[in-house]
């Protein structure tokens, strides 16, 4: 790789390396917090984009010790992207499904919800956060 593509590269990462891999941890579990609060206060469409937020600040910190362009740059990119790659735990790309097909509410439309639906959206957003913690654990011990 030349000078010129290394610091293209460099550049547009500068939002990922913003914070480190643990900082995004931590910004990941402040935002689920937010989601269970969201949700509490019967803020769906809230919740759901705190919990996909969640996911996301937390698949950053992966992205930070293992780079794939595949992944994308949004949250929702990540979450798309995971669904479909084969070399994370199946538990995780249900997770990310989970995440992508929940639908916020529609001021168009009553929506009945079961009850513990939220929870089931919460969950899977801590699925695929504890999946990028395992990923930067495992580099702490490298």
């Amino acid at each position: 790789m030349d000078a010129v593509t290394t610091r293209s590269s460099a550049a547009g990462r500068e939002w990922l390396e913003k914070w480190t891999p643990r900082e995004w941890i931590q910004l990941a579990l402040g935002e689920v917090r937010r989601a269970e609060a969201a949700y509490k206060g019967r803020d769906m469409a809230g919740g759901l984009a705190a919990c996909r937020r969640a996911a996301g600040m937390a698949l950053n910190a992966a992205l930070r010790l293992e780079p794939n362009e595949a992944w994308g740059r949004s949250y929702i990119d990540h979450l798309r992207a995971l669904c479909r790659d084969e070399s994370v735990p199946e538990a995780v790309r249900v997770a990310s499904r989970v995440l992508l097909d929940a639908r916020p509410p529609s001021p168009h439309f009553l929506i009945l919800r079961l009850p513990g639906a939220e929870d089931r959206v919460v969950e899977a957003a801590r699925d695929v956060m504890a999946h990028a913690y395992a990923v930067v654990v495992r580099h702490d011990a490298a």
